[in-house]
């Protein structure tokens, strides 16, 4: 019969044999962590079910150190998902389900990419605080049908990371008490022992920031790690930070507790001697059939779901028109009626006729879907009142006691930390997380932004402030750069519309999502409405449009956002020299993208010169307007001044397009 012991070394073999193999990874994590993967796995703590990744009441489980990837594949592995041992020889190879590190949609199990350190328990925080603010909507006295926990491993990179600061203090003021993380404290990193660059009081942080924390576990004695999970989980009311001290790649006679065993094979002659050391006698990639038994899961996996579904199935009997909203959330369906929820906006946007910034364009858009929504979840990084996330129905999330009330988060001033905590709440499922700072402040946010895209997840970022138009705050506060490279994330869609109606399409789109992220990017300034037809108006969801036509156009003015408005005087004003002008507008280049090249050529006229226009770098633009073409906007620094003092001086005029697009003119 297997021991823990030899449930430990199975992790540690099955790591430092597919690192060898394919001559790169990590192996010292997995084997430092293997008795804490007992503890939790093992002994059945984690609740989950290997034959069905996607049970809605599993535990989550996120590997925030992602680069010991081999520790989460192999106890996929024993614990019996489909993950095979073939799986694992193929790590690091091209188009396996063992990706260097974990990658959400390879492997089943994996709940989150985790390569950038420190997002994994960001986006921790995220699925907790998800957990309890569905349990607060769905569970009735009885029937808790949503009640998990969120596991972490971490390490001391993730803790270097300052996004762990972030997100870690959010989930302590928000008495995340089913957030378990534990930190894997074995005082190394690539450089080799950390003393000299981390060594701060962690668990003294983790309490300011209102964390339970378990100080000084021995992480190589499984028993003293079940006692620290017990203790953890009778904590209700805090998260929890267990402190486990390791020894990286224990087994290894000599290359444990040194840099050595962190990001590199161990070498055959040191294997060999790590199997003698630890008693493994078994060649590589083989697992007898007792371990495999001591580990898997199958069995009382699918008797804790069929338990849960028996619960449910209770729950509907009781509360039919809850069981139905949940189903649906969690399935992340839109309503029956959501076409006619969004003309419904768009009608009341055209008789109005409103000239108004596109952030209060946003706000309406918001007050239109999101009480037809009860899924989508708003935030803002301590910008409320100037990117107007809120909506009618807001009211700020608080704690009061072990409770949470409200519905929009103030995230504080921490971009980074509320683009992965939103991540985290869109994976976990049952909730649409938009959260807002200013366009400047993206950069913050960046990799955050990068991940959903990677992940293929429909997190809703909101930027507003969106150019020169921000005014006398000055160069530091005025995006030049950002749109456009928030542009080039592959899988993002970014929207800058207009007015009031581009920014309902805009919102409409983003929602409707369900493998692509959405950038929504906002003016401060007063934007013109545009005048449309129905046939323009449909038009807008393929990101870009003929706004303005004529017969027989000589030029093509493209604009976006601020800009369009520019552009559309600016033909009136080549009219009046007898110069035919077509104007285009583009919301998002990223959709007009992604239309056949048939309506592309229709929009943009080939042989006809061009010229766009928008208050940023240039560059991007040129794929557009071509080698003849002309792009009109800022390939420097803004400055501090009233916004209309800016454009005139920085030739974001109509009377400068239309002298540019007059020469393009032969």
């Amino acid at each position: 019969m297997a021991t823990r012991t030899d449930m430990a070394n199975a992790i540690r073999a099955l790591a430092m044999d597919a690192v060898q193999k394919a001559n790169s990874g990590h192996p010292g994590m997995p084997m430092g962590m293997a008795e804490i993967g007992v503890a939790l796995w093992g002994e059945g703590n984690y609740r989950h079910n290997p034959k069905n990744p996607h049970w809605f009441n599993r535990d989550r489980f996120i590997l925030s150190n992602g680069h010991g990837s081999m520790l989460q594949y192999a106890l996929l592995h024993l614990t019996g998902y489909d993950l095979s041992i073939d799986d694992i020889k193929n790590f690091r190879q091209l188009h396996s389900k063992t990706a260097g590190h974990p990658e959400y949609g390879y492997a089943p199990g994996v709940e989150t990419t985790t390569g950038p350190l420190g997002q994994g328990i960001s986006n921790a925080v995220g699925f907790a605080l998800a957990e309890k603010l569905l349990a607060r909507e769905f569970n009735q006295p009885g029937y808790d049908i949503v009640d998990h926990h969120t596991w972490v491993f971490l390490g001391d990179g993730c803790l270097m990371e300052g996004v762990s600061h972030e997100a870690c203090a959010l989930a302590g003021t928000w008495g995340l008490g089913k957030l378990v993380a534990f930190w894997d404290d074995n005082g190394i990193s690539i450089d080799g022992h950390v003393e000299g660059w981390f060594n701060e009081d962690v668990p003294g942080r983790f309490e300011a920031y209102g964390w339970h924390v378990v100080r000084a576990v021995d992480g190589h004695n499984v028993d003293s790690v079940l006692q620290a999970i017990e203790e953890a989980k009778a904590v209700t009311d805090k998260p929890s930070l267990i402190c486990c001290k390791t020894i990286i790649g224990k087994g290894s006679p000599n290359k444990a507790d040194s840099h050595d065993s962190h990001g590199a094979p161990l070498g055959e002659a040191e294997i060999a001697a790590t199997r003698e050391a630890i008693g493994w006698k078994y060649p590589p990639f083989e697992i007898p059939q007792d371990i495999y038994d001591a580990w898997s899961r199958v069995k009382a996996g699918a008797e804790q779901e069929a338990e849960w579904q028996a619960l449910f199935d209770k729950y509907a009997l009781q509360h039919k028109d809850l069981a139905a909203e949940f189903k649906r959330r969690i399935a992340a369906e839109l309503p029956g009626n959501w076409s006619n929820i969004v003309d419904a906006a768009l009608a009341e946007a055209r008789e109005k006729a409103e000239t108004i910034a596109t952030r209060k364009a946003s706000q309406n858009a918001l007050n239109a879907f999101v009480p037809k929504l009860p899924e989508m979840l708003g935030g803002s990084a301590d910008l409320t009142g100037s990117n107007l996330t809120n909506w009618k129905g807001s009211t700020p999330l608080k704690r009061e006691g072990n409770t949470l009330v409200g519905n929009h988060i103030s995230y504080g001033v921490r971009e980074f930390g509320m683009s992965a905590i939103m991540n985290g709440i869109q994976l976990h499922g049952g909730w649409r997380p938009y959260g807002a700072t200013f366009l400047m402040f993206s950069e913050y946010a960046r990799n955050a932004l990068r991940m959903a895209a990677l992940m293929k997840i429909p997190t809703l970022f909101v930027f507003t402030h969106d150019s020169i138009g921000l005014g006398e705050d000055g160069p530091t506060h005025q995006p030049i750069e950002q749109t456009p490279t928030l542009r080039l994330i592959p899988n993002m869609n970014v929207w800058r519309p207009c007015d009031t109606v581009e920014s309902i399409v805009a919102w409409a789109h983003a929602i409707e999502q369900k493998t692509t992220p959405s950038t929504l990017i906002f003016s401060r300034q007063n934007l013109a409405f545009q005048q449309r037809t129905d046939e323009q108006v449909a038009n807008i969801r393929k990101g870009g449009y003929v706004l303005k036509d004529v017969a027989d156009a000589k030029v093509v003015l493209i604009g976006t956002g601020s800009e369009l408005d520019v552009a559309v005087k600016a033909a009136e004003q080549l009219a009046a020299q007898g110069v035919a002008a077509r104007v285009v507008s583009m919301p998002s280049t990223n959709v007009f993208d992604k239309q056949d090249q048939a309506y592309k050529d229709s929009v943009l006229l080939p042989g006809v010169p061009r010229l766009a226009v928008e208050a940023g770098v240039t560059d991007g633009w040129r794929k557009y307007v071509g080698l003849e073409g002309d792009v009109v906007g800022i390939d420097h620094f803004g400055e501090s001044a009233p916004a209309g003092v800016l454009f005139k001086e920085f030739g974001i005029t109509p009377e400068n397009v239309a002298a540019r697009a007059k020469a393009l003119v032969k």
